[in-house]
């Protein structure tokens, strides 16, 4: 917060655009005391409500030098008219968020998935779950995996992921399978075994209650409506895999 008082001519001032993307707030004649890069992600992914949830609410970086080159680079091409211009932003945008949360991961963050990772413990525990999700885990196993008791673990996981661990193995198995289900040319069977159900019937029971709709409905849902969308440069939840 700064203890600057808002200037009572540029309180409820427009934004005037100076060029294509560069807008201007309060009068253009007098010097510039605060200069803001503003931009969004998105994920193409129909569960990035689960990865948002596992991000923090607010970063707050300081005297990080390569995010500081990274911020630089995206003004700069914002700025420029360079062939492939789209591509490259996209990349250095990509690769500006992840940078940002890794800068902030420390135990101090916010409950989520940036949090739990800088715990090695939690994080052997949670490379396990996404690297063998059809594995009947338990509590104690995972708790296993984290070299630590199963109370400790719990509370730990619960505490740094905001979730409870089977909560968190039920929402990562549920993920990969819809990701299956609009992807691939799947049989429901084979779906619900790489996930760790023993039998299709059991899928879909948990499926259906997680979800809201049966996994055939689910996937006829999806082949429809990628049919008639138009394909879009997508963050999907694989990096969650990939980072962990």
């Amino acid at each position: 917060m700064s203890s600057l008082e808002v200037p009572t001519d540029t309180a409820n001032a427009l934004p005037v655009e100076l060029s294509p993307g560069i807008f201007r707030i309060g009068d253009v004649e007098k010097p510039i005391d605060l200069r803001i890069l503003a931009g969004h992600c998105s994920f193409g992914s129909q569960d990035a409500a689960l990865l948002v949830s596992l991000l923090p609410e607010l970063v707050h970086v300081r005297g990080e030098e390569r995010l500081a080159t990274l911020v630089h680079l995206v003004g700069q091409e914002s700025r420029e008219r360079r062939p492939a211009r789209e591509l490259i932003l996209t990349r250095l945008l990509e690769v500006l968020l992840i940078e940002a949360l890794r800068s902030n991961a420390s135990a101090a963050s916010p409950p989520g998935l940036v949090r739990a990772l800088t715990d090695a413990r939690l994080a052997a525990a949670i490379r396990a779950m996404h690297e063998q999700p059809a594995r009947p885990w338990t509590v104690i196993d995972l708790a296993k995996a984290a070299a630590l008791s199963r109370t400790t673990f719990f509370e730990r996981f619960s505490c740094a992921v905001g979730m409870a661990p089977m909560a968190y193995l039920l929402a990562w198995r549920m993920a990969l399978a819809k990701d299956m289900l609009r992807r691939r040319k799947v049989a429901i069977a084979d779906v619900a075994e790489r996930v760790g159900y023993a039998s299709a019937s059991t899928f879909s029971v948990a499926f259906s209650r997680y979800v809201g709709k049966p996994p055939a409905q689910y996937a006829r849902e999806s082949e429809d409506a990628q049919n008639s969308s138009t394909p879009a440069t997508r963050m999907d939840n694989e990096a969650l895999s990939r980072s962990s």
